[in-house]
């Protein structure tokens, strides 16, 4: 195996780039990963059988004791078995196969004690497809662990038959390995050529023997992803719920903002405003050039203020976002911004209120990003659609090394996208350009 020497990059450091000496297909019957996989099919045989077998027989002991009351505890005692044998079979995929699959949504009981249990049990799909797979999983264990044994044991005893073909005459008192044979003629493999095609068959048989298991376990992953996960509906499920929280904290993150920037802005003038004026309210008799020094002091002070409040107003919602909309709003944004930016829109129409708020809110902090930290000369915004969806774009020419994993505002930015099926893609190689695409669904047009 030769080593090589390389350079990330997105982040310029040495990366060690391994070149195997032997293609793939000459690796993979002695790879780690062909041996594991060998090794789940030889278990899913005894695997199998013991849940088929405790699958069906608490089903079919519950079954029997439905006239009876003790046969829906029975039943739902079955099906909560399935479920932790499923947690031992994702356990056992994980481990051998490298699948990572997340655990089903838990049982959901409305109220509590033995009987809530019993009904969350017999409600709940996640209970009834461990019972799938435990009953359908044998025939394809059983079929898995025939073909991947004999083509397993067929290959290598024929590849080493030349090192063993020397039993036959010396112990079994016949020429060698016998391929055919009646009352009349016998067929022997046993000169150097017939050896050596035995030997290149078992060759053969042996290079295709892990891509035929690897074959098998794909079923495995479809019916452990499939039967054992949890479904698309509970994992949106709990996709909303982890998105409501994000849109729930960035709400109160905004609140102390706003809150944040009256107390320490806007209030805090207003009350040194008030101070002045009544001090020079007080000298206004005694020292009329003081007090209209102070007025005009005050009068600076106002004129901040009023400043500070359009700030945070345009912060909260601008007025020419909802007057005008995008175009208008994003090239005010870009007036701001240290650098030249070039902006680009074209939409047919305008985008829903909530999602032309968020579209305009992920530009100004990304030119914000941009002013502040790219060290660059020039910067563009594009917004278009596509279909469905409402793409922003902006490029900048700085030293780029953005990195959404580096827990920076990007981050937070990306949160926010998600928590409204958005998606957040940056592209900041060191050295720049630096290219950030953030993805938004339309969501209706304007009325």
């Amino acid at each position: 195996m030769a080593t090589d020497y390389g350079y990330d990059s997105g982040l310029g450091f040495p990366e060690t780039v391994r070149r195997h000496r032997l293609p793939a297909g000459l690796r993979a019957p002695f790879e780690g990963r062909t041996w594991r996989e060998f090794g789940y099919v030889l278990l899913s045989l005894p695997i199998s059988i013991l849940m088929f077998t405790y699958a069906v027989t608490m089903v079919s002991l519950g079954a029997g004791l439905l006239v009876t009351f003790l046969g829906i505890p029975v039943f739902a005692a079955g099906l909560a078995g399935c479920r932790g044998l499923g947690a031992l079979e994702r356990a056992r995929a994980r481990g051998l196969l490298g699948l990572e699959v997340a655990d089903p949504e838990p049982l959901r009981t409305r109220g509590s004690g033995f009987m809530a249990w019993i009904g969350a049990v017999l409600k709940s799909g996640t209970s009834w497809r461990p019972l799938l797979y435990s009953v359908l999983h044998l025939p394809w264990a059983l079929f898995s662990f025939v073909v991947a044994v004999n083509f397993w044991v067929y290959g290598w005893a024929l590849l080493t038959y030349p090192l063993w073909f020397w039993v036959f005459p010396a112990y079994a008192g016949q020429d060698g390995l016998q391929l055919y044979g009646d009352q009349t003629h016998q067929v022997y493999l046993d000169n150097p050529f017939e050896i050596g095609v035995t030997a290149l068959v078992g060759l053969l048989f042996t290079l295709a023997t892990p891509w035929i298991v690897r074959a098998l376990t794909t079923v495995d992953r479809v019916m452990v992803h499939g039967l054992l996960g949890p479904t698309r509906l509970s994992a949106r499920v709990v996709e909303l719920e982890s998105d409501r929280g994000v849109v729930v904290d960035t709400a109160a993150a905004d609140l102390r903002r706003i809150e944040r920037d009256l107390h320490d802005g806007a209030q805090a003038r207003l009350v040194a405003l008030a101070m002045d004026l009544g001090l020079a309210k007080e000298k206004l008799a005694e020292d009329p050039q003081a007090a209209a020094r102070m007025v005009d002091e005050a009068h600076g002070e106002v004129k901040t203020a009023l400043q500070e409040l359009r700030d945070l107003a345009r912060g909260i919602h601008p007025a020419v976002l909802t007057d005008r909309g995008l175009d208008a709003a994003l090239s005010s944004v870009a007036s701001r911004c240290t650098v030249p930016v070039q902006v680009e829109v074209d939409l047919p129409a305008r985008p829903a209120p909530a999602i032309e708020g968020i579209a305009y809110f992920t530009v100004s902090e990304l030119l914000q990003n941009v002013s502040k930290h790219a060290r660059a000369t020039g910067a563009a915004v594009d917004v278009w659609r596509v279909e469905d969806r409402l793409l922003l774009q902006v490029v900048d020419n700085g030293v780029g090394g953005a990195d959404v994993s580096a827990g920076s505002g990007l981050a937070g930015l990306a949160e926010r996208l998600d928590a409204v099926d958005g998606i957040l893609v940056v592209d900041s190689p060191v050295g720049g350009p630096t290219r950030v695409t953030a993805e938004l669904p339309w969501r209706g047009d304007r009325v």
